[in-house]
C-alpha cells in the first residue's frame, strides 16, 4: 500500500555540487542602489534546500504498488462494480464503488472569486545584511539565515479554466515560512489599484467579471460593464494606463515585477516604525508580450506561463528577483503631495530610491498542483513582530476580506493545510472544526485558566510577540467620506503616459482602442472618453478617438473634471512636467538566459552549419529548437536529423526569436504556415536572422530585410548577431499597433 516514504527533495545544486546560478561565470554581481547599506557577501554558502521541504515530506505520499481503500484495506477488483449477477443492477453494498465515486464527487473546492487561475513554486530568501535599524521582522535580520517561500502568481478577473494571458492584473504573493509564523505579502505586478476603499471592492469585480446575464466575456475587461463602471470612478484613471500598458501581458513570470501595493509600516525592536513600500525586482529584467502576441497565444498555448514557469525550475533556470524597500520616516509623511494611504498613487523611485535588501530565488515546483497551489491560502492580515498595517481603506477592508473568503474556500483549519502550516509550532485555545487535523490533548481549551497552569499564556513582555503600533489617532466624528487628500485622481496616470516612450505610447493607445471598440453603450464610450481619457492626455484621447471614432467634445473639459462620478475628481492639476523614468519598459532586459529560438529546418539543411549554430546558441544560455515541416526526419546534408518540432504544432509565439541556416528555404517558402510563422515574429518585433541563401524566404514571408533586428548574411555570423539582437528582447517600432500595417 501507499507508505509516507521521505523522497530526495529536488535541490538547487547541480549535480556536481556547484550552485546552478554559478554556471554562467560572466553573470555580473547584483546591482543595488548607490550609497544604500545593501552589500551581499560572496563568500556565504549558496542557498540550500529548505526546512519547509523537509517538513512537507511528513505529509508526502509516494505511489505504492497495492491498491487500497482510503482506510487501508486492499481493493481486489477496481474495474468492475458489485452486481447481482452478471448483467444485473449494481448494489448498494459496493462500498468499494461508492467510496471511491463519493470521494470524486467532492475533489473539487470553491475556487478564488479573484485571483482563480495561478501556478506557484517553492523557494528561499535571503536578506543580504541584517536589516535591524528598520525592522525586526525575522527574514530581514541574519544573511546567513534562508527563509522558506511559497510564491503564487495569477490573473485576477479570470476563473480556473481560462488562459494565462488576457490582458489582466497578475497576483504575485508571497508566503514566507518565518521563525517567527507565517508572512503573507500579498501583491500584484502592478504598484497601484483601481479604487480608494475597499467598500467599493465587490462593485469592481462584479463590474469585470463576466455579465450576469449571459455569463460573458470571460477574462477580459473589454466590455460595458466593466467601462460603465471605471467611467463613472475616476480614482481609477492611473490603474487604467497600467492595465492599459503592456504591463498587463508580462511576457513570463520570471520578468514581471511585484508590488506590496499600499503603504506599510516597518517596526524595529526599540519600537521606531517607519512607512515603506514593498518591491520585487526581477533579475531577468521586466519584460512583456504584446497584445497579438497574447492573444495568439490564449489558443495556441493557453497554459503558456505556468509552462514556462515549472520547465525553467526544472531545468535549473530558476526565476530570481531581489526584495526592494521604499522607506519613508514617519516625520516626512506628508511631503509629497499625495497621500502614501491612496493605494491609486506610487511614490516615484526618483523621489525615493528602491533599496535591494534581499534576494528571491524558486528553485522547486509543487509535487501535487491541488495539495500546494490550490489549497495555499493567503491573507495580508498574516504579518509576522517588524511589520504593520497603516490606514489605508483598502488595506484595511483586505484584512478582512481575506480571511473570511478562506474560511468558506479551505475551512476553518486552512492554517492546518501543510502548505499553510506554520513551521513554528502553533499552540492556543482554538479548537475543532471543518477538517481539523491535530489532536490536541488536555482538558483545558480557554484563556486564563488555572487547571492547565495558565499555559497557553500570552507573552506581554516577549521581544518577539506582535504588536499594534501605539499610534495616536486624531479624534472626530464618525464620517463616511474621502479624504481631501485623495482627491486627485489625473496626476500621476498623467505621469504615467509622459513616462512612456513612443512605442509604449501607441500600445496603450491601441489597448483603450480594442477595449472601447468592443464597448456597445454610446453613453459608456463618450463618458470613457470625455470624462477620463481626456483628462489624463489630450494626445492620448486624440490617438484613441482616430482609432474608435468616439468624439472628443468640450464637455471633458480640465475645468470640470468627471462631474458625473459619484466621488468626483478634484480640480485638474498641471501633471504636464510630470515623470518617472523607472515606469517605462523601454529597456534591455539585463540577461537572455533560458529565452528561446526556433531554427527553421527542411530537406537540404546543412548539417555543420546547424551543429555550429545550435552550439553557439546553447553557449549563450538559449533554447533552441529545431522546427521542420512535419514530425518526421529532414534529409540533412549529412543524413536524417531528427527535429524537435513540426510546423503546425510549433506557433511562433511561444519563441523569442527565430533563425534559418543555409539549405532552408526553398521548401518553407512555398508553405502559407512556415510563411506566417516568420511574419508573425517579425510583427510582433522578434529577432530574425537568415542565412544569405534563404533571403528569398523572408520576400515570400512578407518580411522586410531592412526592418530593425532582421539579420541576413553568411552562415558564420548570423547566430552572433541573433544572440546580439536577442539582448535587446525585441524591436517594437517595427510595426504600429495602433495602425497594423
Amino acid at each position: 500500500m501507499p507508505s509516507k516514504m521521505p523522497r530526495q527533495p529536488k535541490s538547487p545544486r547541480s549535480s556536481s555540487g556547484k550552485d546552478a546560478a554559478s554556471k554562467n561565470p560572466k553573470t555580473p554581481p547584483l546591482a543595488r542602489t548607490s550609497g544604500q547599506a545593501t552589500k551581499f557577501d560572496p563568500a556565504l554558502p549558496p542557498p540550500q534546500d529548505t526546512d519547509k521541504t523537509a517538513e512537507l515530506q511528513q505529509d508526502t505520499i509516494v505511489p505504492g504498488t497495492i491498491l487500497t481503500t482510503n482506510q487501508g484495506v486492499t481493493v481486489s477488483d477496481d474495474q468492475n462494480s458489485l452486481k447481482s449477477h452478471v448483467r444485473g443492477p449494481t448494489l448498494l453494498e459496493d462500498i468499494l464503488m461508492r467510496e471511491k465515486i463519493t470521494h470524486f464527487d467532492h475533489e473539487r473546492i470553491p475556487e478564488r472569486v479573484v485571483h482563480a487561475r495561478g501556478a506557484a513554486a517553492h523557494g528561499i530568501f535571503q536578506v543580504y545584511e541584517s536589516q535591524a535599524p528598520l525592522t525586526m521582522a525575522a527574514p530581514l535580520q541574519a544573511p546567513e539565515k534562508t527563509t522558506p517561500v511559497f510564491v503564487r502568481f495569477s490573473t485576477v478577473a479570470g476563473s480556473r479554466g481560462s488562459t494565462d494571458t488576457p490582458r489582466d492584473v497578475r497576483g504575485f504573493a508571497v508566503k514566507f515560512y518565518t521563525s517567527d509564523g507565517v508572512w503573507d505579502l500579498v501583491g500584484n505586478n502592478m504598484p497601484v489599484f483601481f479604487i480608494q476603499d475597499a467598500n467599493k471592492f465587490p462593485d469592481l469585480i462584479h463590474a469585470v467579471k463576466p455579465e450576469p446575464n449571459n455569463e460573458i466575456p470571460q477574462a477580459q475587461s473589454a466590455h460595458d460593464t466593466f467601462w460603465d463602471f471605471i467611467s463613472l470612478t475616476p480614482e481609477s484613471a492611473h490603474m487604467l494606463m497600467w492595465l492599459m500598458s503592456d504591463r498587463a501581458i508580462p511576457q513570463r513570470y520570471a520578468s514581471m515585477e511585484g508590488f506590496g501595493v499600499h503603504t506599510f509600516r516597518l517596526v524595529n525592536a526599540g519600537g521606531e516604525t517607519r512607512f515603506v513600500k514593498f518591491h520585487w525586482k526581477p533579475l531577468k529584467g521586466v519584460c512583456s508580450l504584446v497584445w497579438e502576441e497574447a492573444q495568439l497565444l490564449s489558443g495556441k498555448d493557453p497554459d503558456f506561463n505556468r509552462r514556462d514557469l515549472w520547465e525553467a525550475i526544472e531545468r535549473g533556470d530558476f526565476p530570481e528577483w531581489e526584495l526592494g524597500l521604499q522607506v519613508v520616516e514617519e516625520a516626512d509623511e506628508h511631503k509629497f503631495g499625495f497621500d502614501l494611504l491612496d493605494a491609486t498613487k506610487i511614490i516615484p523611485e526618483e523621489i525615493v530610491p528602491v533599496v535591494k535588501v534581499g534576494k528571491m530565488v524558486l528553485n522547486r515546483n509543487p509535487d501535487n498542483f491541488f495539495a500546494e497551489t490550490e489549497q495555499v491560502a493567503f491573507h495580508t492580515g498574516h504579518v509576522i513582530p517588524g511589520i504593520d498595517f497603516t490606514n489605508d481603506p483598502l488595506l484595511q477592508g483586505r484584512l478582512f476580506s481575506y480571511i473570511d473568503t478562506q474560511l468558506r474556500r479551505v475551512g476553518p483549519n486552512f492554517h492546518e493545510l501543510p502548505i499553510n502550516r506554520s513551521m513554528r509550532t502553533v499552540d492556543n485555545n482554538q479548537r475543532d472544526g471543518f477538517g481539523r487535523m491535530t489532536i490536541n490533548k488536555g482538558r483545558v481549551s480557554y484563556f486564563p485558566n488555572s487547571l492547565g497552569g495558565g499555559c497557553p499564556m500570552h507573552s506581554a513582555g516577549s521581544a518577539e510577540a506582535f504588536r499594534s503600533v501605539a499610534i495616536r489617532e486624531e479624534a472626530g466624528p464618525k464620517v463616511r467620506e474621502r479624504s481631501p487628500s485623495f482627491a486627485d485622481h489625473f496626476s500621476q496616470a498623467t505621469q504615467f503616459w509622459n513616462s512612456m516612450s513612443a512605442w509604449e505610447k501607441d500600445h496603450i493607445a491601441a489597448a483603450f482602442s480594442f477595449e472601447l471598440n468592443q464597448v456597445v453603450d454610446e453613453a459608456v464610450r463618450d463618458r470613457a472618453m470625455n470624462e477620463i481619457l481626456v483628462n489624463i492626455a489630450p494626445d492620448l484621447a486624440s490617438m484613441v478617438s482616430e482609432a474608435t471614432g468616439i468624439a472628443v467634445h468640450p464637455a471633458g473639459t480640465p475645468e470640470a473634471p468627471t462631474p458625473s462620478a459619484p466621488t468626483p475628481a478634484a480640480p485638474l492639476k498641471d501633471a504636464s512636467k510630470l515623470k518617472s523614468p523607472a515606469l517605462s519598459m523601454d529597456r534591455s532586459p539585463p540577461t537572455i538566459k533560458g529565452r528561446k529560438v526556433a531554427v527553421l529546418v527542411e530537406d537540404g539543411v546543412d548539417t555543420g552549419e546547424l551543429e555550429a549554430v545550435l552550439e553557439s546558441l546553447a553557449d549563450a544560455e538559449l533554447l533552441a529548437e529545431t522546427v521542420g515541416p512535419y514530425a518526421g526526419p529532414v534529409a540533412a546534408s549529412k543524413g536524417a536529423l531528427k527535429v524537435n518540432r513540426a510546423a503546425s504544432n510549433a506557433p511562433s509565439v511561444i519563441y523569442d526569436a527565430v533563425l534559418v541556416p543555409s539549405g532552408v528555404g526553398e521548401t518553407l517558402a512555398g508553405q502559407s504556415l512556415a510563411q506566417r510563422f516568420v511574419h508573425e515574429a517579425w510583427r510582433h518585433g522578434k529577432p530574425i536572422a537568415v542565412a544569405a541563401d534563404a533571403e528569398s524566404f523572408l520576400e515570400a514571408a512578407g518580411v522586410s530585410i531592412s526592418s530593425e533586428g532582421i539579420t541576413v548574411g553568411e552562415a558564420s555570423e548570423i547566430a552572433a548577431r541573433l544572440i546580439r539582437d536577442i539582448a535587446q528582447h525585441r524591436f517594437p517600432n517595427r510595426v504600429s499597433l495602433l495602425r497594423p500595417s
